[in-house]
């Protein structure tokens, strides 16, 4: 299998495991994508993703151009591709929160799947890039949409525009990474993110994301007044109830994600 896929207490493990193609993405490995976050969003169960690549060189290195087979041109473009590229790079009905475990290469539509993480946790040898100018293609899925989004406008043409990489620790002081360790530290960084979510109400969670992920484009006051599914269930839930008495008791909350 491409993919794997693992869930344990309460945290989903996604996995590109195409280690031999530095984890490129052809498009068996996009259908398992996007079966496994339609899976992920009908279960109750996940409060965590951690999404990452086999082996030590690359988290992904985008499209796999080596495969004949793969769409190109106007007809990757127009083909249909729920939620950008590996189904998680434009994705707006995921609220479970994603971390992006960054174990090396971070390029193209690779790069796009971390755009589309909430939390990024890279090694010191991990690098971002969209290269695709210097093949004749275009960032499609995700990249021209959303890196000017989340860094400064200069910055982020100053990738597209040159296809350069970026390093991690100078995608660090751009804002695109939340934590740069050693290698040998990434899983102990990533886990302790995810016991951090892990001690958050799950309802409250799936709203912020979902409030942040479908607000970004309104005013303040016209955010404020929409009444999305994921914030009326967080404040009906008896999470909610349970939070503001484990605080009185003095105890850690039992969370039930109702």
């Amino acid at each position: 299998m491409s993919v794997l896929f693992e869930v344990a207490d309460h945290v989903a493990t996604v996995t590109i495991d195409r280690p031999e193609v530095l984890n490129a993405v052809d498009l068996p490995t996009e259908a398992e994508l996007q079966r496994i976050w339609l899976e992920i969003e009908s279960r109750d169960d996940i409060r965590a993703v951690v999404l990452t690549g086999a082996g030590e060189r690359a988290f992904c290195s985008g499209a796999d151009l080596k495969n004949t087979s793969n769409l190109k041109g106007v007809e990757y473009w127009a083909a249909a591709r729920p939620g950008g590229f590996g189904g998680i790079a434009l994705r707006e009905t995921l609220d479970v929160p994603v971390i992006a475990r960054v174990n090396g290469l971070a390029l193209g539509g690779g790069f796009e799947m971390v755009l589309g993480c909430d939390i990024v946790v890279a090694c010191e040898e991990a690098s971002f890039g969209l290269p695709e100018p210097l093949v004749g293609r275009l960032p499609l899925d995700g990249g021209m949409l959303l890196l000017q989004r989340q860094i400064p406008y200069r910055q982020a043409m100053g990738m597209m525009l040159t296809g350069q990489r970026v390093k991690a620790p100078r995608a660090l002081e751009m804002g695109l990474v939340n934590e740069v360790v050693p290698r040998a530290e990434l899983d102990t960084a990533v886990n302790r993110w995810v016991q951090q979510m892990l001690a958050c109400a799950p309802l409250s969670l799936k709203a912020i994301k979902q409030v942040v992920r479908r607000t970004g484009t309104l005013s303040p006051a016209e955010a404020h007044r929409m009444r999305l599914p994921a914030l009326v269930a967080a404040l009906q839930s008896e999470d909610a109830n349970e939070g503001v008495l484990a605080f009185q008791q003095k105890r850690k909350p039992r969370w039930q994600g109702r």
